[in-house]
C-alpha cells in the first residue's frame, strides 16, 4: 500500500515535468522552425501567441480619436488606387490600434488580416543602421573606417572608398547622383557588379559632403555588417533583433514573403502586378517583409521600449542626425515639415512644432511607412500593397489628433478627382524614394 501511494504521489509531479520538458522542446524547435540557425541575442525569445490586438472600438482608449481614424481609413482603403491597408498607432508607448481594411489580393477577393505580410520597403534601412550601431558598440565595427577597410564591392568615383566611411555611407553621403544604378538593379543586374561599376557613375557632390539617396550603394552594408556579425546579414537581423523582440513574422527574401499563407499581392489600381525580385537583392536597403502587428513592435522597439533588444545608446548612435536632406513628402506635406535630417538609415524632421523620426518607402506594389514622436512615444506604421502615395498622410492625421489640433484635412478625400473605378495617378503629396 505504501508503496503505490508513492506511486500514485509521483505520477503528477513526473506528468508536470514531462510537461515542461514538452514545451521547452516545443519553443526550441518552434524558434528553429522559424528559420533561427545561430546563436541568438541573451534575451528570452518569446513564442508568439494570438495576441489579444486593440482592434475593436471598445478597446480603443486615449487622446486620439480612433473611431474618426477609422471612419478615414474605411473611406481611404475604397478608393480604387487601393488594394489593401493595415495600420497601427502606437501611444504613449503602447500599441492602441490595430485595424486592417481592403483586400490582400483583387483577383481573389482575399482580406487583409493582422497577420498578412507586407514588404517594408525602404524601411528596412532602419534594420541595418541599428545593426551597424550595435555591432559599433560591441566594438565588432568601426563606423569611422573607410569602406574600402572593411570588404565590400563598392567603388566610387575618384577612388572615393578610400575616404568615405561606414558612417557617411549609412548616411547617404557617398556623393553619388540619387538612387544611382537603381533602373539597372530593376532591370536584373548583379548587386556586387553594379556596385563595383559605380566608381564610373556620375557624383552630385564631393563624396561625404552632402546628401543623396542610395540603394545599391547602400546595400555594400549588407557585406560589410555580414563580415562583422560572422553570418549573412538577414540571418544577423533576424537573430539579433526580430527573434528577441517575438517578430517572428519579420524577415529577409521573396521566397519568406510568397512561401507565407497570408501575404498581399502588389497592385496598381485594379491590377495584380508581377512580384519583381530586384530590391529584396539588396537586402539592406530594402529587403524586410512583416505583419502590422509586428512592425508596430519594431516601432515601439525604436522608441526605446525594449531596452533589452536594443539599448538607447544603440538606438541614439543610429538615430543621430549626420547630414541635412531636402524637404520630404510634396504639395501642402511639404511645406508642412521642415529641418530634414538623415542618420543610419534613418529620417527625422520638424512637424507642427515637434520633431518626428523614422523612414518610409517603396517599391513596385508596395508602400510603407513608419513615423513617431519621440517626446511623446506616440506614431503610426502602415502598409499597404498598390503604388498610391496618398497615404503616406495618415501618420500626420494622428499626430494631430494626438495633440488635439484642428483637422488639417491630410485624409479629406474630396479634394482628388472624382472615384470613377480606375487608377489615378500616384499622389505627389506624398512621394517616396524607391527601395
Amino acid at each position: 500500500m505504501r508503496s503505490q501511494s508513492k506511486q500514485k504521489s509521483r505520477k503528477p509531479v513526473f506528468s508536470y515535468l514531462v510537461a515542461i520538458v514538452a514545451l521547452g522542446l516545443a519553443g526550441w524547435f518552434g524558434i528553429h522552425a522559424l528559420g533561427g540557425k545561430h546563436p541568438l541575442a541573451s534575451v528570452a525569445i518569446p513564442i508568439k501567441a494570438p495576441a489579444n490586438l486593440p482592434d475593436t472600438p471598445a478597446e480603443w482608449r486615449g487622446r486620439i480619436d480612433y473611431p474618426a481614424l477609422d471612419r478615414q481609413l474605411t473611406a481611404l482603403s475604397q478608393r480604387p488606387e487601393m488594394a489593401g491597408l493595415a495600420v497601427a498607432v502606437v501611444e504613449d508607448g503602447k500599441l492602441s490600434f490595430v485595424r486592417t481594411y481592403g483586400v490582400a489580393d483583387k483577383s481573389t477577393g482575399a482580406s487583409v488580416t493582422p497577420q498578412t505580410l507586407f514588404r517594408w520597403a525602404s524601411v528596412s534601412k532602419t534594420a541595418t543602421g541599428v545593426l551597424a550601431a550595435a555591432l559599433a558598440t560591441d566594438g565588432a565595427l568601426d563606423l569611422g573606417r573607410p569602406v574600402a577597410d572593411l570588404g565590400t564591392s563598392l567603388r566610387l568615383p575618384g577612388g572615393a572608398e578610400a575616404h568615405v566611411t561606414l558612417d557617411q555611407l549609412l548616411a547617404q553621403r557617398s556623393g553619388l547622383t540619387k538612387n544611382a544604378y537603381d533602373e539597372k538593379l530593376e532591370e536584373g543586374q548583379s548587386p556586387a557588379l553594379l556596385r563595383a561599376s559605380l566608381g564610373t557613375a556620375p557624383l552630385q557632390c564631393e563624396p561625404g559632403t552632402c546628401h543623396t539617396y542610395q540603394n545599391v550603394a547602400f546595400d555594400a552594408a549588407s557585406e560589410i555588417l555580414a563580415r562583422a556579425a560572422n553570418e549573412p546579414f538577414g540571418d544577423a537581423v533576424e537573430d539579433r533583433f526580430f527573434r528577441p523582440l517575438g517578430m517572428v513574422s519579420a524577415g529577409y527574401g521573396k521566397e519568406r514573403l510568397t512561401g507565407a499563407k497570408d501575404w498581399a499581392k502588389p497592385h496598381r489600381g485594379a491590377q495584380v502586378r508581377p512580384i519583381k525580385e530586384a530590391y529584396w537583392r539588396v537586402p539592406a536597403a530594402a529587403g524586410v517583409e512583416s505583419d502590422i502587428v509586428d512592425f508596430a513592435t519594431w516601432m515601439q522597439a525604436m522608441m526605446g521600449k525594449r531596452p533589452d533588444v536594443l539599448p538607447g545608446p544603440v538606438l541614439q548612435l543610429a538615430h543621430r542626425p549626420r547630414v541635412g536632406t531636402g524637404r520630404l513628402y510634396g504639395g501642402t506635406l511639404r511645406a508642412a515639415t521642415g529641418d530634414a535630417a538623415y542618420g543610419l538609415g534613418w529620417r527625422s524632421f520638424t512637424y507642427g512644432g515637434s520633431r518626428l523620426e523614422g523612414h518610409s518607402g517603396a517599391v513596385e506594389g508596395y508602400r510603407a511607412t513608419m513615423i513617431f514622436e519621440p517626446s511623446t512615444q506616440t506614431g503610426v506604421v502602415a502598409l499597404w500593397n498598390s503604388d498610391w502615395g496618398f497615404p503616406f498622410r495618415i501618420p500626420f492625421t494622428v499626430i494631430d489628433s494626438y495633440h488635439k489640433r484642428a483637422d488639417a484635412g491630410w485624409l479629406d478625400l474630396s479634394e482628388l478627382p472624382q472615384s470613377k473605378g480606375g487608377p489615378a495617378a500616384a499622389s505627389p503629396a506624398a512621394a517616396a524614394p524607391k527601395g
